[in-house]
């Protein structure tokens, strides 16, 4: 604890400090100090729904001890998705706010930042129920590393990335930065054959030993801008020529001020660009500013975007499409579901104005920081960066494609406002034992939005404006042709989702068990609507009218996580339902599971891309139960040598603890083995099914 104090007072490493903060925290529960502190560090760095707990215990020994506790519970319930639950301690906390509104101490959260958060829970819940169909997947380990790594950046033929990085690796400064991590350096790779080589550091003079942080690069790939700390944050640019970049200098014109300029874009043609400054005259926090170049080439008429686009909170991180019309950017504001949102507007020339900037929905934002997001010049990939669940470090680059485009997009969300939830009335309730009974509410329209009653035209009713008809010419009659069936279309029947119904159990009594359960495609990582029934039942809607393979995810407190490939058939036009029961097993000594997911290079210890996702579950199961101790071993088939095979999967143990211990686990926790082809499941004979079963990865819980 003293440590930990120590390392916040003097350094800014709250990351370090967080481990040795958690650590005290679950040495002593009742340590109310060390578990606040445990809380807070959660929240400002990652695993921040992992703050719960020790907030909890916080509440339970002393609800006095900080004024806006319950609203520190809400938050940290909101960033892992469980709106209800955040709802119901928001509203204990207005509820709070209400009976003490002459409180002001330091720790009150006014009565606004509550309805927003409100606000954006209930948007929250309404994204979650309908996610748009992104794949959204991790660019992989030639760019990505163990550290942050983030603000991609393209040329229009996306066959080089730029982006910025703190890992340690090729660094142009070895020292660390006052929060005990590597400096910010600006990376590079390119891609042949549609494949990224590993990223290289780019360089003097673009790079200095200190911090150097990309923003944009042109369409051509020959401008890169970059964020520099002079005069409080400033816009530089470099430009290559002949494969070399020139050193960089700040903007020509009036773009930069005293103030901090942060973000920027560049349309296709050279001629305009759109930033973010906080320079007064704005209309709160960060605003998006465009400005055009002169005839001597320097950028000059700045204009505040307006209120179509900036709120009164921050707006970030613009950036304008290749068709000159289109903006893309992050939000604090609007219809938001928390953190920074990514929204998109489109200008209209001829009215001179933007259209209503729409939020792109889930899986894309969450109730985290969503930024920097930029798109392909044919809309049907965008590109940012995100702390997920298949990421190998902090903050990992991803591509999501869009199967119809951006420009197609079509809203899964109703443009109405929402009326903020009513206070719960009794705060001493505990809302574990109301799970299903949390306050909820129901979206109201926003009179502002409605559409305007149309009616019929007179002209087309009145009668003495319908032109007269002519007295038609009396014929011979003719024979009466032969009269036949009008041929009548064949109906064609909609397509109705497969609904895959999947039961969660306690594997010893068979009791039903809430869990966090996913359904997620395994290749392209599109998730599966969910709907919760309650009682350890949830139902997903699979729209796919193909076979496909998923990836079935089950997680509980206190429980060993499931995580495996499911293959489920497509939709059709017949209702048709799948059941699936998953027995949960608790955590106890000696309980054993394989890591069926992890996936090594081959003859090496080295992960696979696909891989993390398998690895990150053990590392969230551990940090959940910090008293959990575990062996990792590593297991082979029977080919090759007996010494060998117990190299290779000691080796593997080895990676496997080492990626734990870098994302914080106490290493004393962790025991490493190779057992060889010593405890084979299956027969070696088998060449496929047999040999595959061997070759794994288990952890077994030692305590």
């Amino acid at each position: 604890m003293e440590v930990a104090e120590g390392m916040i007072a003097e350094t800014k490493a709250i990351d370090d400090a967080r481990g040795l903060m958690v650590t005290a925290a679950d040495l002593d529960t009742t340590f109310i100090k060390a578990n606040f502190e445990a809380g807070r560090l959660q929240l400002l760095t990652i695993g921040k729904n992992l703050a719960v707990k020790y907030f909890k215990r916080v509440m339970r020994q002393d609800p006095a001890y900080r004024f806006d506790i319950e609203y520190l519970i809400g938050k940290s319930y909101q960033y892992g998705e469980n709106f209800d639950m955040a709802i119901y301690y928001y509203n204990l906390y207005k509820d709070k706010l209400g009976k003490k509104s002459n409180y002001q101490g330091k720790d009150k959260v006014d009565m606004a930042t509550v309805d927003r958060a409100l606000y954006e829970c209930q948007n929250g819940k309404e994204f979650v129920s309908n996610p748009q169909n992104f794949s959204i997947v991790n660019i992989g380990r030639e760019i990505n590393s163990e550290y942050e790594d983030y603000a991609p950046v393209f040329s229009e033929t996306e066959d080089e990335i730029v982006f910025t990085t703190r890992r340690r690796e090729d660094n142009l400064n070895q020292n660390v930065f006052d929060d005990n991590k590597p400096w910010e350096d600006i990376f590079f790779s390119t891609k042949k054959d549609g494949k990224w080589a590993f990223a290289k550091n780019i360089g003097e003079p673009v790079n200095t030993p200190y911090h150097d942080s990309n923003l944009s690069l042109s369409a051509n790939g020959n401008t890169l801008f970059i964020f520099k700390d002079d005069g409080g944050g400033d816009i530089y640019f470099s430009e290559r020529a002949n494969g070399v970049w020139s050193p960089p200098a700040p903007l020509p014109g009036i773009i930069n001020s005293s103030f901090e300029e942060k973000s920027i874009s560049m349309s296709a043609d050279e001629k305009t660009l759109y930033f973010s400054s906080n320079r007064p005259g704005g209309y709160g926090g960060l605003d998006i500013y465009r400005a055009t170049k002169d005839s001597k080439g320097a950028w000059s008429n700045v204009k505040n975007l307006g209120p179509k686009i900036n709120t009164e909170l921050d707006d970030d991180g613009p950036f304008i499409d290749y068709d000159g019309v289109t903006l893309y950017f992050s939000s604090r504001g609007r219809k938001g579901m928390g953190g920074f949102d990514v929204f998109r507007a489109t200008f209209d020339p001829a009215a001179n104005e933007w259209s209503e900037p729409e939020n792109l929905g889930y899986p894309i934002n969450t109730p985290d920081d969503d930024v920097f997001f930029v798109a392909s010049k044919d809309g049907k990939r965008a590109y940012y960066s995100s702390i997920r669940e298949d990421g190998m470090g902090y903050l990992d680059i991803y591509v999501i494609t869009i199967p119809d485009g951006l420009k197609n997009l079509a809203s899964k969300t109703s443009p109405t406002t929402v009326k903020e939830p009513d206070a719960i009335k009794d705060p001493t309730i505990d809302p574990t034992t109301i799970a299903n009974n949390t306050p909820t509410t129901t979206p109201i329209p926003d009179p502002t939005k409605t559409p305007p009653v149309t009616t019929n035209d007179p002209t087309k009713t009145d009668p003495s404006k319908t032109p007269p008809t002519k007295e038609p010419v009396k014929t011979e009659p003719t024979k009466e042709p032969v009269k036949t069936e009008p041929k009548v279309a064949p109906v064609k029947k909609e397509t109705i989702p497969l609904k895959y119904e999947v039961t969660v159990v306690d594997s010893e009594n068979k009791t039903p068990l809430n869990a966090k359960v996913k359904l997620v495609g395994a290749k392209d990582n599109v998730i599966v609507p969910l709907t919760d029934n309650g009682n350890g039942v949830y139902t997903f809607s699979v729209k796919s009218q193909q076979p496909k393979d998923y990836r079935l995810s089950v997680d509980a407190d206190g429980y060993i996580f499931v995580n495996e490939k499911v293959r489920i058939a497509g939709a059709s036009t017949d209702e048709k339902t799948v059941g699936r029961t998953i027995q949960l097993r608790k955590i106890s000594v000696g309980a054993t599971s394989i890591l069926r997911n992890l996936y090594f290079d081959f003859d090496k210890a080295t992960f696979e891309t696909e891989s993390y996702t398998e690895l990150n579950k053990l590392e969230a199961m551990m940090r959940s139960n910090p008293d959990m101790q575990v062996e990792i071993g590593g297991h082979t088939d029977a080919v090759g040598t007996k010494a060998y095979n117990l190299f290779l999967s000691r080796k593997r143990a080895e990676a496997v603890k080492d990626y734990l211990t870098k994302k914080g686990v106490d290493a004393r926790r962790i025991k490493a083995t190779g057992y060889g082809k010593s405890k084979p499941l299956a027969s070696n004979d088998d060449e496929e099914e047999g040999r595959e079963l061997n070759r794994r990865v288990e952890f077994t819980v030692l305590k």
